[in-house]
């Protein structure tokens, strides 16, 4: 049971509404995380636009649902692990190729350079070490990838932590993920 208030359609402010609105004309639903989101509009109003602005980054929609499977992943977020697996198939990502990225692992050597590097960030709380960088560069990840695989895990790593704190009910095909990385 949920620990945060999913805003409901009822209990809506009309700016929350707005938002709502737009929500299910891109996706047909209003997820729960952000009906969590809706608590304070001007967070979800932030967690959108920060989605918005990363999917007119280099990464396809492809490399930006891998990076949120390795970070739900090594989160241990099984709300995350859930809609992402769940988006990923939408996009026909394979079963195994979202098992292996909820794993942080990938056969294309570019997104298992950009997975590494994200669960890297990850484990290491952002204080990453130069061998990390390098191997990064070394896969031929320039400086503007991995600037860009940063804010997609801190992205991610907002819903993975809002999603812990509030509890939230998954409204996907359940997907569990067990431990957080270490």
């Amino acid at each position: 049971m949920a620990r945060i208030t999913q805003i409901s359609d009822a209990a809506a402010t009309p700016e929350v509404t707005a938002l709502f609105t737009a929500i299910k004309g891109k996706i047909g639903m209003v997820p729960n995380l952000y009906r969590v989101a809706a608590n304070q509009p001007a967070v979800l109003t932030g967690l959108l636009g920060l989605g918005e602005a990363l999917g007119r980054g280099g990464f396809d929609a492809r490399t930006r649902e891998a990076i949120a499977l390795a970070v739900a992943g090594a989160n241990a977020c099984d709300y995350c692990a859930s809609a992402h697996s769940a988006i990923s198939a939408g996009l026909k990502v394979a079963p195994e190729a979202v098992a292996a990225h909820l794993a942080g692992r990938a056969d294309d050597p570019r997104t298992a350079a950009i997975l590494k590097l994200a669960v890297a960030i990850v484990v290491a709380k952002g204080m990453v070490v130069d061998a990390d960088l390098d191997a990064a560069r070394a896969s031929g990840l320039t400086d503007a990838d991995i600037v860009e695989t940063v804010a997609n895990v801190v992205a991610n790593i907002f819903t993975n932590y809002l999603n812990h704190v509030a509890a939230t009910d998954i409204d996907f095909p359940v997907v569990s993920v067990g431990k957080a990385a270490a």
